[in-house]
Formats: structure tokens, sequence, C-alpha cells
């Protein structure tokens, strides 16, 4: 079966964007995108909500995003190849190819977009994430930790959240990124 993975840029102390909303401290490095389009390569669908799903449109809709190195191209290919589901009530249609527009995050949407998949699928954006994470529905969290301390912001993770985790992996960057990725242990029955 496709899991769906979390897959999140987090500063040292938990935030995915500071308090001013700047996440510019989370971007990688050529090595760091090399070892990301490497996972993508599993991955068929991509898992927005509406702040997210415009952040990551660029990567059909301006050429000059993709045309920064070739790890970028390389990112741009497959992104516009993916399926993309964005969930939003308030935006008013989707503009790149291959996406569909789901106007409330639930279990059966997930579902449905699970057994579209013909690859893994991403969740990505700590509110959305938040959301299916408390409905069980996350296979794996994949945190890209950076070296930076922000200290308030938006969470990476929901408060009062409690889930047993098993360490599936890690990874170093020069650039002083960590990868670790865990596989979220599901109560039985859940």
């Amino acid at each position: 079966m496709q899991r769906v993975i979390y897959s999140v840029a987090s500063s040292l102390d938990g935030y995915h964007t500071d308090d001013r909303g700047d996440y510019s401290w989370a971007v990688p490095d050529e090595e760091v995108i090399a070892a990301l389009n490497a996972d993508a390569g599993a991955v068929s669908t991509y898992l927005y909500g509406r702040r997210m799903y415009e952040a990551m449109a660029v990567w059909e809709s301006d050429p000059a995003v993709a045309a920064q190195s070739p790890e970028s191209a390389a990112f741009a290919t497959t992104w516009q190849a993916a399926r993309k589901v964005v969930f939003s009530a308030g935006l008013p249609e989707v503009w790149t190819r291959h996406t569909r527009l789901e106007r409330e995050l639930t279990a059966e949407a997930i579902e449905r977009a699970r057994a579209e998949a013909t690859g893994d699928l991403t969740i990505e954006g700590p509110t959305l994430a938040g959301g299916a994470l408390r409905l069980g529905l996350i296979d794996v969290i994949e945190l890209l930790i950076c070296p930076v301390i922000v200290g308030a912001g938006t969470k990476v993770l929901p408060d009062g959240l409690r889930t047993a985790l098993s360490l599936k992996g890690e990874r170093r960057f020069g650039n002083g990124m960590v990868q670790v990725t865990y596989d979220v242990q599901k109560p039985v029955g859940a």
C-alpha cells in the first residue's frame, strides 16, 4: 500500500516558519536537493494546503525557478508530472496540471488519493499534516532539520499529539542539515 509521508523542513526547535512567516533559513543546497530528488522518485502524489500549494506551484508556473540549477530542473520535472491534491475551503481554483481541489481534509479524501496513487504520497505543510496526523493517516514523518533556532512561529507538529515513532533512517548533509525519517506506529485497529 502507498505510504503517506509527512515531509517537512524544521528548525532545531521545531518550527516550519518563524514568527514572521519566513522560512528562508530552510532553503536546501544542491546536495540536499539531490537527496530530496532521489526520495521523490517513489512519490506520485503531493497533498497540499492552500499556502503550500501556492508556494510550490512556481515549479510549474515560473521557469526561472527550475533554471536555478540542474537539481532544481530535475525537481521541477518530477513535480510537474506528479498528481497534486489541494485541500482548501477558500481557494477558488487550482492552476497547475494534474491537480485536484478538495474543499475539506477528510479520511475519505486522503484514502481516495492513496487509492489513486501509483507511488507514495507526501503531505506538506504543518497545518494540513497536523490534521492528517490527528486522523491517524500519516505513515512516515520525514524531518529535514535545519541548523537554526528561530524561537517561535508555526510548529512542525501539533500540540497535544502523542504518537510512538520508530527510527527508519537518518542522513547528514555538508550544510549542517540532518534528515531523520520515522515510521509512525499506529495503535491496533487504526
